[in-house]
């Protein structure tokens, strides 16, 4: 069983910047995909960014050139630098774990999400 633990979430201003933490609990954490999802009330989870374990990354339109994911292999950990924000940043911020390989003993994890505010 992996856990995934959130933190660096808040409130910041138009303009600022926060930095997302997601700590991995699992053994193999280089197998796994890495992913920032955001939700807002009545509207569904969104891809904001996701790295392999290669450092191959993908970002969603919306985020391209303020955001910034990251891996630490060794550490186990996954980031998210955030940059410029705007309003429409404001969401509930979940971090996902996909395994590239397969079986029973292979599953799908998420955090339980930090919230992020960006607001005068």
């Amino acid at each position: 069983q992996v856990q995934l633990v959130e933190s660096g979430g808040g409130l910041v201003q138009p303009g600022g910047s926060l930095r997302l933490s997601c700590a991995h609990s699992g053994s193999i954490f280089r197998v796994y995909i890495m992913g920032w999802y955001r939700q807002t009330p009545g509207k569904m989870r969104e891809l904001v960014a996701q790295i392999k374990g290669d450092g191959t990354t993908n970002y969603a339109d919306s985020v391209k050139g303020r955001f910034t994911i990251s891996r630490d292999n060794a550490e186990r950990m996954t980031y998210l630098q955030m940059n410029s924000l705007k309003a429409e940043d404001t969401a509930v911020y979940y971090c996902k774990a996909t395994p590239t390989v397969q079986g029973s003993s292979w599953h799908i994890y998420w955090g339980q999400g930090t919230q992020v505010t960006v607001s005068s």
